[in-house]
């Protein structure tokens, strides 16, 4: 692919690591596209919908003429996998931060998970994690968190298209969920517990869909930056 083919525009299917920003992995893409492809210092690229770092999974980088699409790309319904673990929280709703509160498990069984599941299908009200980047009086919700301030959080309309349950192996409930823009998975795991009167926090998160665009399709940054070699 010519840099050209990149000016006039590329959807780039990545598979972003595990541990990586997605601000980094589109780093990486853009100074391999300026030092092996021969594109201009100064070209348009970004991406449609951050990954927090401790998920991996499916990115839609894009570059030149198509960042114009970008705002399309993230309205489309996104597909993830991941776990749960049942019975502790944590202040961020995942393995960002320490567990801080356990709670009983014993009268969870398979019946009251997959009964749980229905309750989250469709619109719901969900209430983001305040370890986020969501911003309130112009200052990020993560930097509120860590200042210790306890802020007031506002609910917001989300869709649960599909949510299924892959594998029960208590404390762990692997899963698959279909949802709209703005849903945070952190949070449906934080609900999920709490809807069985217990607790619970997300353990491993990966995007596989987005629209039609599956991870399947989608190349290691590493992989991409020597495909540009050839």
């Amino acid at each position: 692919m010519s840099a050209e083919d990149f000016l006039n525009g590329q959807i780039l299917l990545i598979d972003k690591p595990l541990h990586w920003t997605s601000f980094q992995a589109v780093n990486k893409i853009k100074y391999a596209l300026i030092n092996k492809a021969g594109l201009p210092k100064k070209f348009k690229i970004g991406h449609a919908g951050t990954l927090d770092p401790l998920a991996s999974g499916l990115l839609l980088v894009c570059t030149g003429k198509f960042t114009k699409r970008i705002m399309e790309l993230q309205g489309q319904a996104k597909e993830y996998t991941g776990s749960f673990y049942i019975g502790a929280t944590t202040p961020s709703y995942d393995l960002e931060t320490q567990i801080d509160e356990t709670f009983e498990t014993s009268h969870i069984d398979e019946t009251l998970i997959h009964e749980t599941v229905k309750q989250f299908l469709g619109e719901i009200d969900q209430k983001p994690p305040i370890y986020s980047a969501i911003k309130k009086d112009g200052i990020r919700l993560y930097e509120h968190a860590r200042a210790g301030e306890n802020v007031e959080i506002a609910t917001r309309k989300t869709t649960i298209h599909e949510f299924e349950i892959t594998r029960i192996a208590l404390p762990n409930v692997d899963f698959r969920v279909v949802c709209s823009k703005g849903t945070y998975i952190r949070s449906l795991a934080f609900d999920f517990g709490k809807a069985m009167n217990s607790g619970s926090h997300l353990t491993v998160l990966r995007r596989t869909k987005i629209g039609d665009y599956n991870v399947k399709e989608a190349m290691d940054v590493t992989l991409f930056e020597q495909s540009l070699a050839h």
